[in-house]
């Protein structure tokens, strides 16, 4: 089930990344503070990054933030203002939740 996609800008990739508005929520259900969330990365042209990276989310002015792990992941899969992300649950595969990368002119992401 998707949670949210959205093109990465510069402030995504440098403060973390906030979740737009029309997110999905439902899958995340309510919590205060912060939750961590066991995620696989792949692009999608199907590569994943070696291991699940866990992200937390936490909120930052009311809206719901990735903090930690997600600079992990930006770094790693190297991904740049303009790129795509796509954010969902599934709960197959090793980790709950799964993220999809898509590079501006790149369908392969590198291995780490």
């Amino acid at each position: 089930m998707e949670i949210f996609t959205v093109k990465l800008t510069s402030i995504d990739l440098e403060r973390g990344l906030v979740l737009p508005r029309d997110s999905n929520l439902e899958p995340l259900q309510p919590f205060h503070g912060t939750k961590e969330l066991s995620t696989i990365v792949e692009s999608f042209a199907g590569t994943r990054l070696p291991d699940p990276v866990t992200i937390h989310c936490s909120t930052r002015s009311g809206k719901l933030v990735f903090t930690r792990g997600w600079r992990d992941i930006a770094r790693d899969a190297g991904l740049k203002s303009g790129d795509t992300v796509t954010f969902y649950q599934d709960v197959n595969g090793g980790a709950q939740y799964k993220m999809r990368v898509r590079n501006v002119g790149s369908e392969v992401k590198k291995e780490k």
